[in-house]
């Protein structure tokens, strides 16, 4: 059971914030929103159970989807897994689940109990301790209540947790009302507010929270440090050591309030506001706050920075300076002309101005001497010009925006502004339209989250009534036209990214263009390097240049993205700014890169396989790896990327490349996840291909195809690529395409039940695999006959050929593929009648496949585990790995092993007394199975006609 939350080794939930699970204080992994949403539920029960139907109703409300009976299953499977060894506070009944966990693990119990506490010392006479108890429970409030959890339940739960959050809020207000504290009170009220968002406060507290705020100063007021060396800080004090030097009596009386309007719909960024305030008002003797918001342009640095000015305003009652240093622009405003200004504004006449930019500076610093003055320096170029505009005494603070981060600027409290959160940016475009449907939000994700694209496209929008958000979406939908959509009276995207690229010496423009042709969610450094045609080092050097001018970004070492309008703004550069076969010939760089390295982490994954002899030269060396789990762990960070650039190769001169690209990145198509996009690539590949009537990049390409639709149950379609592959073998003198046509064939027809042509196709493989050398495919072949055999009754044979299988993987010292052979045989001895051998084979070829992130593999392992435990008269523990395998299983590519799953669940169920949820089971495999014109629908097909459902007492109805 999970215990209390101060127990290390047990779990804690948490549903005041984002719905999560925590064992100590390392997070867990929740799952998809559905599977939040379903935990949800479940804590909110308070251990009570939950029937099935409830549970449907409350994650998917009164339509629920066709699957939602078995979504459900599988996201309570999912759930088992998270929780790990506390797995049985799950508890499933007849019709339903039920989550107890421990006392005190749950922060919504915690809160309560704490607020229960605190009613009690409120009775007992104890304010003080009742407030206190009360804080104790608001802070467990950390964000919006069941935060990211869809459906109806999650809606209505969200309010009154919030409505809850409000009482609680009130009842501690009310206890410093009656305990004469309205400063506090006052302090207290935005804070203790900010989580109630759409919930409005009692009429109770209302009235008397407007007295208190009519009553009491403004509370910025009351927490202003003292003055510098004992001054006063009214207006109009003396000028200090600015006296001495010269400048003349009175000459600093004025008290400038320079700030431009603060923006009236300025949303989101609550914690940047909140973080840049506390540096700005730090107090006295802690020396001048200095703040850099750095940021892309377009970004909202200089909204941010005069909303916080304004916020911070009753700090620095000398006034506050404001100046747009024009940065970005083609003439910077200088030092000196600022520095005057300043002066003037401050109150020293022109006559007492000096000339020079270290004079008007060391008089502008005396002059501040003793005041608490605000200056805003909007748009600075480099450190350069703005150390002399920086104040130089205590009580002063400086706040800086711009696209260069001035890091280097010593005691720079930096802020890097990101795109706005899509929550925080659909309000802002609320705000400002007053839409915030479906289409508001394909508005703002066009936008990227930028506020400025926001703003731009809700004010085409408002100002023009005939239009819909929806016609907004489809204008921006054209990625050639949507840098010229964004565009509204003086503001454009394009002219703001124009600013920054303008200032880009020759090379770092050329970059800037280059490294944006690539079509993949981020770019590493080798990659960017082969592009640019540059060493690292020197690729590296431009790339940070790039990152600290906010035209790119870095989210990690050595890797950079662009922000999407960004890089839509950088093709267009490279279409206008760059010769057509300069950019041909980066992408062509970019994929030997690719190709090149693809082929190295292949190798070291497969020993014994030639194929590196049979692809494509390429013209760069590629990256080397120590070990082979740093090539694996290349090839997953690298995966979208890769078939990015494959997918963007379908030229004449750059596909067979491409073909051989997606050839040895083949494990992606057995990794779950990425297996829908990496099919999605192989059909572009080959209709390009056949466009380009190029039989050898088509026979590869097909032979892919047959592979992908062998793992996703389709064996129509990969017989007729198969017949397609076999074809073309008399085409192209390709030995690659030549025996693994003759392969891929015989494990069609093996699973078809044509077990003569399989066994005569797979003897023909063996000896083409043979004749040049590849000794992983010999294993493979070896593997795929002994299945034929077991089909056949040869059961002896089939397990000294898995024998063979597994001795020669580990003869070559195979790493993926000796779990191949352990699977081989396991399944080999499942069928020749010994499940105990059959399960040490198994559970060995488990965690090589979740080492090499083989998560359809892992999954069918779980299954076959499931079947030997069947075989070997353990049913509940078969049911339990076949509900294994059905947790990893999801999308298109895994429904075949998915619906075998379920076909051994279902008999695993009818052995443990659940014959009807066995039967549900066999139900649903066989829709699979018939969706897939496979052979097993007639099997499971007479399983299902042979039971019947139990019937229903008329008693219980």
């Amino acid at each position: 059971m999970a215990g209390a939350a101060g127990d290390g080794r047990k779990l804690r939930f948490t549903v005041l914030g984002p719905v999560g699970v925590w064992r100590g204080p390392r997070q867990l992994d929740a799952g998809s929103p559905q599977q939040r949403a379903l935990l949800a539920v479940l804590l909110m029960q308070d251990g009570r159970g939950i029937s099935t139907v409830e549970l449907i109703r409350a994650l998917w409300g009164e339509n629920p989807l066709p699957t939602a009976m078995a979504d459900l299953h599988e996201y309570a499977c999912r759930l088992r897994r998270v929780l790990g060894p506390d797995a049985g506070i799950l508890v499933s009944g007849a019709d339903g689940y039920a989550l107890r966990v421990g006392e005190g693990a749950l922060d919504l119990a915690r809160a309560e109990r704490l607020a229960a506490e605190a009613e009690q010392a409120r009775r007992s006479g104890d304010p003080a301790r009742a407030r206190e108890l009360l804080v104790r429970a608001l802070e467990l409030w950390t964000d919006e209540p069941l935060t990211g959890v869809p459906g109806p339940y999650g809606a209505t739960w969200r309010t009154r947790l919030a409505e809850r959050r409000l009482s609680l809020v009130e009842t501690c207000l009310a206890l410093e009302l009656e305990a004469g504290q309205q400063a506090e009170v006052v302090a207290e009220m935005t804070a203790l507010t900010a989580g109630a968002r759409g919930v409005a406060p009692s009429a109770g507290l209302s009235e008397p929270h407007r007295r208190t705020l009519r009553a009491v100063p403004r509370l910025p007021a009351l927490e202003l440090p003292s003055p510098v060396g004992g001054r006063p800080s009214y207006a109009g004090a003396g000028v200090g050591a600015g006296a001495r030097a010269g400048a003349g009596a009175g000459a600093a009386r004025g008290r400038p309030a320079q700030l431009p309007l603060d923006i009236r719909d300025f949303t989101g960024r609550s914690a940047l506001v909140e973080e840049l305030i506390a540096h700005l008002g730090a107090r006295k003797g802690s020396g001048v706050p200095l703040c850099m918001v750095g940021g892309t342009g377009g970004v909202g640095k200089t909204a941010l920075a005069v909303h916080v000015a304004h916020a911070v305003r009753p700090f620095f009652p000398g006034g506050q300076l404001y100046v747009d240093l024009q940065g970005c622009g083609p003439r910077p405003v200088e030092p000196e002309t600022v520095l005057g200004a300043f002066l003037r504004a401050l109150g020293v006449s022109d006559c007492a101005i000096p000339e020079g930019v270290s004079e008007r500076a060391a008089l502008y610093r005396s002059v501040l001497d003793g005041r608490r003055v605000l200056v805003l320096l909007d748009n600075a170029r480099d450190a350069a010009q703005v150390r002399p505009l920086l104040p130089g005494t205590d009580g002063c603070a400086a706040l800086v925006t711009g696209r260069n981060r001035l890091a280097h600027l010593a005691g720079t409290h930096v802020v890097a502004l990101d795109v706005m959160r899509p929550r925080e940016a659909l309000a802002l475009f609320a705000r400002i339209t007053g839409e915030g449907g479906e289409d508001a939000q394909a508005v703002v994700a066009v936008c990227g989250g930028l506020p400025l694209a926001i703003r731009i496209a809700a004010a085409r929008l408002v100002a023009r009534r005939a239009w819909t958000a929806a016609d907004l979406v489809r204008k921006l939908a054209d990625e050639r036209r949507r840098l010229q959509e964004l565009q509204a009276g003086d503001l454009g995207i394009e002219a703001t990214f124009e600013l920054g690229y303008g200032q880009l010496a020759a090379r770092q423009a050329r970059a800037f263009r280059l490294v944006a042709l690539p079509c993949g969610p981020d770019i590493s450094l080798g990659a960017a390097a082969a592009v640019l045609g540059l060493d690292t080092e020197e690729a590296r050097k431009t790339l940070e240049f790039l990152v600290d001018t906010s035209l790119l970004e870095s989210p990690a070492p050595d890797r950079y993205r662009y922000h999407d309008l960004v890089r839509l703004y950088a093709r267009a550069c490279a279409e206008r700014d760059e010769a057509p076969e300069q950019c041909e010939a980066a992408r062509s760089r970019l994929l030997d890169h690719y190709l090149a390295t693809a082929a190295r982490a292949y190798t070291m994954n497969r020993p014994g396989d030639p194929l590196l002899d049979h692809l494509e030269p390429t013209r760069c060396p590629g990256l080397a790896f120590d070990d082979r789990e740093s090539a694996l762990e290349w090839l997953y960070a690298e995966a979208g990327n890769l078939l990015a650039c494959a997918r963007g190769s379908t030229g004449g001169p750059t596909l067979r490349r491409a073909a051989d690209l997606v050839l040895v990145i083949k494990d992606l198509a057995d990794a779950g996840t990425g297996a829908r996009q990496y099919e999605q690539t192989v059909v572009r590949l080959l209709t390009a291909a056949l466009e380009a009537q190029d039989p050898h990049a088509e026979g590869r390409l097909r032979l892919l195809m047959i592979h992908v639709h062998i793992m996703a149950g389709r064996l129509t379609e990969a017989d007729w690529e198969a017949q397609a592959a076999m074809a073309l073998r008399r085409h192209c003198a390709d030995p690659v395409l030549s025996s693994h046509a003759l392969n891929e064939s015989g494990i069609i027809a093996s699973q078809q039940g044509r077990h003569e042509d399989a066994e005569a196709l797979l003897t023909q493989a063996l000896a083409a695999y043979r004749s040049y050398g590849n000794q992983n495919s010999v294993a493979s072949v070896l593997a795929n006959l002994a299945r034929t055999y077991q089909d056949t009754g040869r059961i002896a044979e089939g397990v000294h050929l898995a024998e063979q299988c597994l001795a020669l993987y580990q003869e070559i010292g195979a790493t993926i593929r000796l779990a191949t052979g352990y699977y081989v045989l396991g399944v080999a001895l499942t069928q020749a009648g010994r499940p105990e051998d059959a399960l040490r084979q198994l559970e060995q070829a488990v965690p090589i496949y979740q080492d090499n992130r083989q998560c359809l593999w892992e999954a069918m392992a779980y299954w076959r585990m499931a079947e030997s435990q069947l075989a070997a008269g353990r049913p509940a523990q078969a049911a339990g790995l076949a509900e294994e395998a059905l947790a990893i299983l999801h999308g298109p590519s895994g429904q075949w092993a998915r619906a075998n799953a379920l076909t051994v669940l279902g008999h695993a169920l009818r052995r443990t007394g659940h014959a009807d949820r066995g039967r549900v089971c066999w139900q649903k495999a066989l829709e699979t199975y018939e969706a897939l014109d496979s052979p097993e629908a007639p099997t499971v097909r007479r399983l299902l006609s042979t039971s019947r459902p139990t019937p229903v007492n008329a008693a219980d109805t």
